[in-house]
């Protein structure tokens, strides 16, 4: 007896969902595809905001920068809710590891009293800061006009959340959870001359009502200069001075900003190359931010590194600057 098994080839009826068919085809499409393009609606809303009646919901007069097509953009990480929930996973589950272990071997209490009072007023303030890039990239998130964009501004503002955290809790591992680090800084944060000017810069862009000034301000400019000043350069300092195991605490924000730029360059290129409007209209706002941001940091990267800190990581801002056409 034989038995003869047939197969037979099922065409599905619909490959895609329709607006991922308009853009890119009458093909199967990513999840970061059908999750991130044309999903914001562009007519027939059902109100004005009470709040800004002049304006419409994601009203494309919102920014000064113009795109014919704002769904141009991609985030080279391809990040939706489901990839970036499992990128972060990974991130936390060695943060969490080295934070054990630095607990576990007592490495606090092989730091010299100068390093651990150097790390809180040099470092730990940041949480300060972390929680006004939070608010700054809600803002954006919150009147940009593309899904494909918005997104973007949204994931950072979480990890800003989850980076001011981990700053807390580095104050709290080297005090031994008596919260009087967590004290101190916020006094640095509020009355040492050497704070208030990112302080002041960062009160600054709260008040900025262009969501992509926001964005140049915040995560273009200052981030830039402030990581590379406190993650770059302030650990290699750090670490001379013998405070070298600083160096597991702060992987995570080390390795979240070199993802981050990824999806900060790709957006900033992709704007600039659309238009010479564009281009003017970010140079200036570059050329602006850059300033204050050069003269509001100084005095943090002078007493945190030294007099040559602020112009290595203006360096590192305009290479960045220039490969984006900027």
């Amino acid at each position: 007896m034989s038995i003869e098994i047939k197969t037979a080839t099922l065409e599905p009826i619909r490959h895609t969902f329709e607006h991922t068919k308009r853009r890119f085809g009458d093909k199967p499409a990513s999840r970061y595809q059908e999750a991130s393009y044309d999903i914001a609606p562009e007519q027939n809303f059902h109100y004005r905001p009470f709040w800004q009646p002049d304006k419409e919901l994601f009203d494309k007069s919102r920014t000064a920068v113009v795109m014919e097509d704002w769904n141009v953009h991609k985030d080279p990480r391809q990040y939706y809710y489901g990839t970036y929930v499992q990128a972060r996973a990974k991130l936390q589950e060695v943060t969490e590891s080295n934070y054990a272990f630095f607990e576990k071997r007592g490495s606090a209490d092989r730091m010299s009293e100068a390093v651990r009072a150097k790390i809180i007023r040099c470092l730990v303030p940041l949480r300060h800061a972390e929680l006004g890039a939070n608010m700054n990239n809600m803002f954006a998130f919150s009147y940009g006009t593309a899904t494909v964009v918005n997104q973007g501004f949204l994931y950072n503002a979480m990890d800003r959340l989850g980076i001011a955290q981990y700053l807390s809790r580095i104050g709290l591992l080297l005090d031994g959870n008596s919260t009087e680090s967590l004290t101190l800084a916020k006094e640095y944060w509020m009355t040492d001359p050497a704070w208030q000017g990112l302080r002041r810069y960062i009160e600054n862009v709260l008040c900025v009502k262009d969501w992509f000034e926001v964005f140049i301000a915040q995560d273009v400019v200052l981030d830039t200069l402030l990581y590379d000043i406190i993650y770059r350069q302030f650990d290699e300092a750090i670490t001379e001075q013998g405070g070298s195991d600083l160096a597991m605490l702060i992987e995570f924000m080390q390795e979240w900003h070199k993802d981050s730029s990824r999806w900060v360059d790709a957006t900033l290129k992709t704007t600039v190359e659309e238009s010479d409007h564009n281009r003017t209209t970010i140079k200036r706002w570059v050329d602006d931010w850059r300033e204050k941001a050069v003269a509001d940091l100084a005095p943090l990267a002078e007493i945190a590194v030294g007099d040559t800190a602020m112009a290595a990581s203006l360096d590192v801002l305009n290479q960045r600057l220039a490969k984006v056409g900027l």
